[in-house]
């Protein structure tokens, strides 16, 4: 069973088709029916052309049951009570009728099965009034003949009660089915953002940093040799952390329930960050007073960071960045001001960074832990990126 067809499946509950149902209903109705209309008791009317043709009438009827319940209850019934009038009385003889109210109540409502029971009752009991059928009990046969049309109806609500709590449950069970499709596609996709997140972060941010240190490197392969290789060393070291965090990242799709087999990265790897970027060129002052907090909390203000200094080397084009990251009541500022070109362009009244995916997964970070980040150019030139995290129990995994 593919994953988009329903676990549970709602059995029909007949299993030929209706006209051909309503064909064999009728021939076992007729094969009960058919021997008391052939022999009646000995001093009351005998079988005649009447008598047949009401029972060809109400065999003839059953045939577009399933189609006309209503209207072949109101023929069967018409028939059964011409019988009774003619003076043909018979144990089976309302056979028909009751078949035909059992299909009236499966197919309809509770509304027309009460509305059925009461005519079918009150003319059960004018019909036995008038034919006067029980002569031993006159004045309890009305009332017996008012209960027997009940039967087959209360007998069709049962089923067809029946039959709606299965479907009831055949469609929640459907419902469930769909509910956790949704759920396991919506984790996937969940999955999916964070893994290309990790990705853009990882890999923008040492790129960055490994394409400046290289073009410094190149400048100065002839004139000053030692800083060329000292920024040689620097491009094979930020390599090196590159493919940790790439090994720790892509861990996740290998390790067995979604679980990282690397460390994520924490606030007090931000010194090493930002040695790597004084490396690059860019001269960052960092001021930190965290203290402890949840790791999810420390992941995203460290990534939050990264690709901050990251767009900066990108694209602001700045001599300096303050990096200041710090307690404020029940949450954690995290701020990153340059004073570069801001770089960016308004769109929608937001501004956006180089080709804008650094500033939506930053934005995207900060939301993620339930915190919120506003970035926008400072006042007399420079760009600012600042973003309240929840730094105690509030922090959603």
């Amino acid at each position: 069973m593919s994953r988009s067809e329903p676990r549970y499946r709602l059995r029909a509950p007949w299993p030929l088709p209706p006209p051909l149902a309503d064909l064999l209903i009728a021939a076992v109705v007729a094969l009960f029916t058919g021997p008391d209309v052939a022999v009646n008791d000995p001093g009351h009317r005998q079988a005649d052309g009447v008598t047949w043709l009401l029972f060809a009438v109400s065999i003839g009827a059953l045939l577009v049951r399933s189609r006309w319940s209503m209207a072949v209850a109101l023929v069967t019934g018409a028939a059964c009570a011409g019988w009774a009038l003619y003076g043909h009385i018979g144990e089976l003889l309302n056979l028909p009728v009751m078949v035909a109210l059992y299909t009236v109540a499966v197919q309809g409502n509770r509304t027309r099965t009460v509305r059925t029971g009461a005519v079918a009752a009150l003319a059960s009991g004018i019909v036995s009034v008038v034919a006067g059928k029980d002569v031993a009990q006159p004045q309890g046969a009305p009332l017996l003949e008012m209960l027997w049309p009940l039967v087959p109806l209360l007998l069709g609500e049962v089923v067809r009660g029946r039959r709606e709590q299965v479907r009831a449950y055949a469609e929640r069970a459907a419902r469930a089915e769909a509910e956790r499709e949704r759920e396991a596609q919506r984790r996937v996709e969940q999955e999916r953002v964070r893994i290309a997140r990790e990705l853009h972060d990882v890999v923008a941010h040492t790129v960055s940093a490994m394409t400046v240190q290289a073009g410094l490197a190149l400048d100065a392969f002839d004139t000053e040799p030692e800083v060329a290789r000292a920024a040689m060393r620097q491009v094979r070291a930020s390599g090196k952390e590159a493919v940790r965090e790439l090994r720790a990242t892509v861990g996740v799709l290998r390790a067995e329930g979604g679980v990282s087999t690397g460390p994520a990265p924490r606030l007090g790897e931000l010194p090493e960050l930002v040695e790597r970027m004084r490396a690059a060129g860019l001269d960052v002052t960092l001021r930190m007073d965290a203290g402890q907090l949840p790791q999810v909390v420390e992941l995203a203000a460290y990534r939050i960071v990264q690709e901050a200094l990251t767009n900066v080397i990108k694209h602001a084009r700045a001599r300096h960045a303050t990096v200041s990251v710090g307690r404020d009541g029940d949450e954690l500022a995290v701020e990153v001001v340059d004073d570069g070109v801001a770089g960016g362009r308004p769109v929608d009244g937001s501004w956006l960074v180089g080709d804008g995916f650094g500033l939506i997964g930053m934005r995207e970070r900060a939301a993620a832990v339930g915190g919120r980040l506003e970035a926008g150019p400072v006042p007399g030139g420079g760009w600012r990126v600042c973003a309240r995290l929840p730094a105690g129990g509030g922090a959603r995994a």
